[in-house]
């Protein structure tokens, strides 16, 4: 029986469509036609600071094993319900499948690599597709098919999370979602840190419900394929959930992170890892968001840390001129108002440079702090009237209410690509040889 990898991306809107309902709706169908699934379906989010992305910029690969005569009826099949089930009538919407049998080639791979962490052309793409003698399917600009091959691409052979998606019925779609808060709460202090990102622990705000009119129900992020779906009994929904599915996802990983060596191999809509000095303290601008100048050997750069990033907005203010950092998170391009900047997802700071402060010397002879009697003049005491000109400012080590160490963005804020704090030493390797029963419904 050959194997079959089927990918296909930009499917859905800003306002309407998901592309993961399309690949719920697939397998149902692909099983009824036979088709034996070698894999959970992949879920793969790509490079999340494109600027033609619509929300999560995930792109989809079904992976299967079928009968050689039932081929052609698949192939069918998926073209058939993504363009039955895309939408076609928003300008930016421009699907792409991707076919390829049998075995994904290194070449594939790297090219899946360059689109999490890059951008790259939809040329390059139908270049390798015709390679390796895959076969793609483009609706209008067909922009859809780099995702496609990327998410054939990334196979999951690193580090990987589950996410259980439920979808809602057709006729509650656009309505707010009828899910018992504290089901939620239950959820998560059952299944935590075997899953993740439940609810946000700043503001209590509920994080597995999305907000649009999407098909979307909920969706529960985890380590493994039993937690989550454990977790997915708990949670009670006022509403009938229509289907259900188990995807293996590259979320929650630091996948699209690249490191560099220097500021000056920064690029625009690429996410990095960069190191350097913090060049000037830090700045408040409006709506609370700070701004502060990362400068190393080949340049400077900005780094912006938005007030909905919570803790680590906090701790970029508390930054000084001199601080060692390390700035993780996606480049927004210059423009006529700001230079380049760093989106920051997650701060290290490496080492401190010490807290000081000038304090007037104390009295010699009675220990009371002085007065600066004016520049150059010396310093006065008001409580003996001794007087100095010889007697300095004192330095001053000021307390340091925060540590070295790393800081992410609040779980409110952060992307589907972050890797949360409770993930780190829970890294997961290899794709699972053996998949649960029941990892879908219907």
């Amino acid at each position: 029986m050959p194997k079959m990898h089927i990918g296909f991306d930009d499917t859905d809107s800003p306002t309407t469509g998901c592309t993961t309902y399309i690949a719920a709706i697939l397998v149902q169908k692909l099983k009824e036609l036979g088709a034996s699934f070698t894999d959970y379906p992949n879920l793969v989010r790509l490079n999340p600071n494109v600027p033609w992305k619509t929300r999560g910029n995930g792109a989809l690969c079904l992976r299967i094993k079928c009968k050689q005569e039932s081929v052609e009826e698949i192939r069918e099949t998926v073209i058939k319900a993504i363009h039955e089930n895309s939408d076609l009538g928003y300008e930016g919407t421009d699907p792409g499948i991707v076919f390829l049998l049998n075995h994904v080639p290194e070449q594939i791979k790297a090219f899946a690599k360059k689109t999490i962490q890059g951008l790259v052309r939809i040329r390059t793409a139908l270049r390798i597709v015709n390679k390796f003698d895959a076969e793609a399917v483009g609706f209008k600009r067909g922009r859809g098919i780099i995702g496609g091959l990327a998410a054939i691409g990334e196979a999951l052979e690193g580090d990987h999370t589950y996410e259980l998606i439920a979808y809602r019925a057709l006729e509650n779609r656009g309505t707010p979602r009828r899910i018992e808060e504290s089901s939620i709460a239950e959820m998560n202090d059952k299944t935590s840190p075997l899953t993740f990102n439940n609810v946000d622990p700043e503001t209590e705000r509920t994080l597995i419900t999305p907000r649009g009119s999407d098909p979307i129900l909920y969706g529960i992020r985890g380590e493994n394929p039993k937690a989550i779906i454990e977790a997915h009994r708990i949670v009670r929904s006022d509403e009938p959930i229509e289907r259900w599915v188990v995807f293996r996802t590259n979320h929650g990983t630091d996948a699209h992170l690249r490191r560099v060596s220097s500021i000056a191999q920064a690029r625009p809509f690429a996410p990095l890892i960069v190191s350097g000095l913090v060049a000037e303290d830090p700045k408040v601008i409006a709506g609370g968001h700070v701004i502060f100048m990362l400068q190393d050997r080949t340049g400077k750069m900005d780094c912006a840390a938005y007030r909905p990033t919570g803790t680590l907005q906090t701790v970029a203010r508390k930054l000084i001129k001199g601080d060692f950092v390390e700035a993780y998170g996606g480049i927004r391009p210059a423009s006529p108002t700001h230079q380049m900047t760093v989106n920051l997802e997650k701060l290290r700071i490496i080492e401190k440079t010490p807290r000081v402060a000038l304090h007037n010397p104390k009295c010699l002879r009675c220990r009371k702090r002085m007065k600066s009697m004016g520049f150059g003049k010396g310093f006065r005491c008001e409580n003996c009237g001794f007087r100095s000109s010889r007697l300095e400012k004192v330095i001053v080590e000021l307390s340091q209410n925060f540590e070295t160490g790393l800081y992410i963005a609040s779980p409110r804020s952060q992307r589907h690509l972050t890797k949360p704090q409770c993930r780190y030493g829970r890294e997961n390797s290899n794709a699972p040889q053996k998949m649960i029963r029941e990892w879908h419904y219907p």
